[in-house]
Order: C-alpha cells, then structure tokens, then sequence
C-alpha cells in the first residue's frame, strides 16, 4: 500500500523546527551565573560547546552545578573553562572526575582568535554565563565582557527597581480597568 510521503512518519530523533528563534532548538539551563550579569558589561556572547567525561554529563543533569567563580581563558590558540563546578557524580567509580577540573571549549577559530584579541584590551574577560543542554549536547554560554565599576552597578540596579515599580503600576492599572468594566 502506497501512504503519500507527508503523512509518513519522519526519520530520526527529535524535532526539527528551531525553537527561542535559534538553531537547535530548546535548551534546558543547568545553571547561570547571575552574578556575571551584575558584575559585567556584555559585549558579546558565544556558544560553545564542552568536552565532558560521562560522569560530568551525568552530574550536569542532576543540576548541581556552579559557575560563580569560573571563568575562560585562551591557551595555544583553544579555549578553556576554569573553576566551573560539576559535582562528583555520587554513583561514580574509581572513573570519576575532579569537580572543578579545566574543561575544553568547542569554538570556531574565528571566534577563539576575536576572543583572543579582544581579552587582550584593558578591562576585557570571557565569563561563562550559563551551561545548559541543547538536542541532549553539552553547550555553556560565554561572553566577552567589561568589568563594571561600583556606580555602574547601582545604576543598573536602580533601572531594575523602576522597571519593576512601572510593570507593577501598569498592571495595577489594568486590575482596575478589568474590575471597571465588569
């Protein structure tokens, strides 16, 4: 019996359309680092993939991860994470790995080499932003950033608070027009 080829079932896994209006995808975050944000300026952001052992792969999905004091730093011409912390898997063996070993990052030459250059300049860093999962692969964010000085944090913090004060009168305001009308 001939079944026309668009209501065939297709081949392979998951899912083709992208999702968040980029390749690959949905991710699902393990763990940000949300002190970056405050800390620094981003300037730009990469994704990168990671070279994990099994364990590490297996201890990223249980959760328990901690980028706050990682960073990335670029050696004979590759890129590697530092001071990220993966737990020990608890039902490793004698195969497990160190929680807060230097892991290799997975660029293009072209984004190691602006990365490079631009970490060079005065008050640059690479700082991890975020380790998630992408079509079950291993991915950490990374940002070439500017360290922020103490009145350019107050300031951004100051921005948050009156945004927030406007979304909560906005939707007061709303609340009201909807009890109106009823």
């Amino acid at each position: 019996m001939y079944v026309p080829k668009e209501s065939q079932p297709k081949q392979g896994g998951g899912g083709g359309k992208a999702q968040d209006g980029e390749k690959g995808g949905k991710r699902k975050i393990v763990a940000q680092n949300k002190k970056a944000r405050h800390d620094y300026a981003i300037i730009d952001t990469f994704e990168a993939g990671l070279v994990l052992m099994g364990t590490e792969v297996k201890s990223l999905r249980e959760g328990r991860t901690s980028l706050t004091d990682g960073f990335v730093q670029i050696d004979g011409g590759e890129a590697w994470l530092h001071n990220a912390h993966i737990p020990e898997y608890h039902q490793g063996s004698w195969t497990n790995h160190s929680a807060r070993r230097k892991r290799k990052l997975l660029l293009h030459r072209e984004e190691i080499d602006k990365l490079e250059s631009k970490s060079q300049e005065t008050g640059h860093t690479i700082v991890p932003l975020a380790l998630y999962f992408r079509d079950g692969r291993a991915k950490a964010e990374i940002a070439l950033a500017r360290g922020k000085k103490e009145y350019d944090k107050r300031q951004t913090l100051r921005e948050k608070q009156d945004r927030r004060e406007s979304d909560r009168a906005i939707a007061a305001a709303k609340r009201k027009q909807r009890a109106q009308a009823q």
